[in-house]
C-alpha cells in the first residue's frame, strides 16, 4: 500500500516502515562517524523504540559494542492500518545490529508489569549474565499498578491555575490559542504513578534481587526542565511533579547502588520534538522558535546526536558525569544558555501570524515531525507500493 502521513491534532496516526528504517539508519550512520567509545557493555533500555531511548540503544550499540535489550509496547499493522513508528523503528535496530554481530533482543509488552520484569531478566541472564547500564525512557500515559491491577492515566495539566497560550498546529502551521483548567490532586497523583520514578524504582529493584545487575552499575533516566515560556504547563504542571518524583527517585537509587560501585543519574534533556511533546500545547511553538535560534548558532542537536554526548561527555568520559546543584546531568545546557534564551524570548514577543515562518523554524519543525514517524526522509518513494 502507499503510505502518507495522517495527521490529527499534532498526533500522526501512521507510520512508513522504509522511512522507519531510514531514520534508524541514519542514526547509527552518525555514532560509525563520530568513532568508538569505551562504555557499557550489556545494556537494557526500557522503552526503546524511539525518542532518546532508541538513540541511547544505538549509541551503546554502535558506539560502545554493547550487546542490548530492548523493552518497548508497539502495535504491529493490522488490515489497512500501519504498524507504529516503533514497531518498524525496533524491527531495523534488530536487522542493523544483526548484521553488525551485535548481540540483541526486544520484549514488545508491558513494562509496568512484573511478568515482562522476569521475562527480560531470564534474558539477561542467558544472554549477558548481567546488565551494566539501564536506561530508563518510558513514556506513557497509562499505567496498570502491577500488584493492585488498578489502572492510573497521566494528565497534561497545569497546577494550581488556568493555563493560556498559543500553540503551534504542526500540519497547516497555523498559530492557535490553547487554554487549560488546573489539574485536580487525582489527576496530579495519577501523572506521578504513571510518569514518575516508582516503575523505574521497581526495574533496578528485580535486577538487583535476582543477581542479573552488575555491581558497578549505572542507570540514567531522562528529564526536562526548560524555559519560564513552558513552566506554567510542563515543569510546575502535572508532569513537572513526575519529572519530580523522577529526580528524588534518582537520589534513592543512587544511594543504594554506590555502595557497590554504581550510580543512578538523571539526565535533563534538551527540548525535541518527539510524538509527546508535539502534543504539549505551546510547546510546539517553543520549539519552533528554539530551533530557529539554536540552528542560526549552530549548536542544535538531535536525540541521537544529545545521547552520543551523553555517553561520550558525560556517563563514560573523564572523571564521571559533571551535574547541577540537585544532582542533575544538565544535557540541557545549549538550550538554557543565557544567549539563546534572551533571543528566543525576545522573539517570541515577536511572534504572531503574518511574522511566524520568518521568526520560528516551522519548516524544522513539520520535518522533524514527519521523521520520527518515517517520512520526509530524501531517498524514499513515498509514492511507492510498500509492505507494512
Amino acid at each position: 500500500m502507499v503510505v502518507k502521513p495522517m495527521i490529527r491534532s499534532n498526533i500522526c496516526m501512521n507510520a512508513h516502515p522504509v522511512g522507519c528504517e531510514r531514520n534508524v539508519e541514519q542514526q547509527i550512520e552518525y555514532v560509525k562517524s563520530q568513532g568508538t567509545f569505551s562504555g557499557p557493555r550489556n545494556v537494557l533500555v526500557i522503552g526503546a523504540s524511539g525518542g532518546y531511548g532508541l538513540a541511547s540503544r544505538i549509541t551503546a550499540a554502535f558506539g560502545s559494542g554493547a550487546a542490548t535489550i530492548g523493552v518497548s509496547y508497539e502495535t504491529p499493522a493490522k488490515g489497512k492500518r500501519t504498524a507504529t513508528a516503533g514497531w518498524y523503528q525496533d524491527l531495523a535496530f534488530r536487522r542493523f545490529a544483526d548484521a553488525a554481530g551485535l548481540p540483541n533482543r526486544s520484549f514488545i509488552g508491558d513494562a509496568f508489569s512484573h511478568e515482562t520484569k522476569q521475562d527480560v531478566i531470564a534474558a539477561v541472564r542467558e544472554m549477558m549474565g548481567t546488565v551494566d547500564m539501564v536506561v530508563y525512557s518510558l513514556a506513557s500515559a497509562v499505567r496498570v499498578d502491577p500488584d493492585t491491577g488498578e489502572m492510573y492515566r497521566s494528565a497534561l495539566k497545569p497546577v494550581g491555575q488556568r493555563y493560556e497560550s498559543v500553540t503551534l498546529d504542526g500540519k497547516t502551521a497555523e498559530l492557535k490559542p490553547t487554554a487549560m483548567d488546573p489539574a485536580t490532586e487525582d489527576e496530579i497523583a495519577q501523572t506521578v504513578k504513571v510518569m514518575g520514578g516508582e516503575d523505574w524504582k521497581l526495574w533496578i529493584d528485580a535486577l538487583r534481587e535476582a543477581g542479573v545487575l552488575a555491581d558497578d552499575a549505572i542507570t540514567v533516566a531522562y528529564s526536562y526542565i526548560g524555559p519560564d515560556i513552558t513552566f506554567a504547563l510542563y515543569r510546575d504542571g502535572t508532569i513537572g511533579k513526575a519529572k519530580e518524583h523522577l529526580e528524588a527517585t534518582a537520589h534513592e537509587l543512587d544511594a543504594t547502588l554506590s555502595r557497590t560501585g554504581g550510580h543512578a543519574w538523571v539526565s535533563v534533556n534538551k527540548a525535541l520534538v518527539t510524538r509527546a511533546s508535539a502534543v504539549i500545547p505551546g510547546v510546539s511553538l517553543y520549539l519552533a522558535v528554539l530551533y530557529g535560534v539554536m540552528k542560526r548558532k549552530g549548536i542544535h542537536e538531535g536525540t541521537i546526536e544529545q545521547m552520543y554526548r551523553l555517553f561520550t561527555d558525560q556517563l563514560y568520559g573523564g572523571d564521571g558525569p559533571e551535574t547541577d546543584s540537585v544532582g542533575r546531568i544538565r544535557l540541557d545546557d545549549w538550550e538554557m544558555r543565557e544567549d539563546v534564551q534572551e533571543e528566543v524570548h525576545r522573539l517570541w514577543d515577536q511572534v504572531n501570524e503574518e511574522n511566524l515562518t520568518s521568526i520560528a523554524d516551522v519548516a524544522g519543525f513539520q520535518h522533524e515531525f514527519l521523521q520520527i514517524h518515517g517520512f520526509d526522509f530524501d531517498g524514499v518513494d513515498y509514492d511507492a507500493d510498500v509492505e507494512v
